[in-house]
């Protein structure tokens, strides 16, 4: 993977779900799970879940601006995600699940707000969206067997009716940004 592109990180509740909606994104070039802006190195899972690191679960994703723009990916991340939520999304409950822009440069913060202002004004939610907007700050990948988590276990539980209506949401509002050969 090329140093020359550029990196964004987001909290959308559990990165299982995340992962796989990004996966799927044409110039979305690597997507992997973490955890990040809280105060432990390299937490584990337990303590993540546990509530005392700060950590939030996140995708941390590598993408091509000549293929997808932090527009796009922050338009997939607020459709598919409820930014009103604090600490929550759906069943899973706890600062971990916490919605976030975490940049990298200052083009995704000022993206980031400017987008997060336009869907207040059009009332686009139903409450105030309260997705944090900060700068990434120390990142850790999350344990291997997160990663890719969907695409190997399509059939439990969680994934079939949490993670794979996310994914087909993803596919129906935004078709023309899905990678070419992206399965279900």
């Amino acid at each position: 993977m090329s140093l020359d592109h550029p990196i964004l990180v987001l909290g959308g509740g559990c990165f299982w779900c995340t992962e796989a909606v990004f996966d799927r994104v044409r110039g979305v070039l690597d997507v992997e799970s973490g955890y990040s802006n809280g105060h432990v190195q390299r937490p584990s899972y337990e303590q993540v879940c546990s509530g005392s690191t700060g950590h939030n679960e996140v995708v941390r994703l590598v993408y091509d601006p000549a293929q997808v723009s932090v527009r796009q990916l922050l338009g997939i991340f607020f459709a598919t995600h409820d930014p009103t939520s604090l600490n929550r999304q759906g069943n899973d409950v706890g600062t971990q699940y916490r919605s976030a822009v975490y940049f990298t440069t200052p083009a995704q913060e000022q993206e980031a707000r400017l987008l997060i202002a336009e869907l207040e004004q059009g009332a686009i939610f139903k409450g105030p969206i309260v997705t944090e907007v900060l700068p990434l700050a120390n990142y850790w990948p999350a344990e291997a067997y997160h990663q890719d988590y969907y695409a190997q276990h399509p059939d439990q539980g969680y994934c079939a009716y949490v993670v794979g209506p996310k994914v087909a949401k993803f596919r129906k509002q935004f078709s023309e940004l899905l990678k070419p050969g992206a399965g279900a």
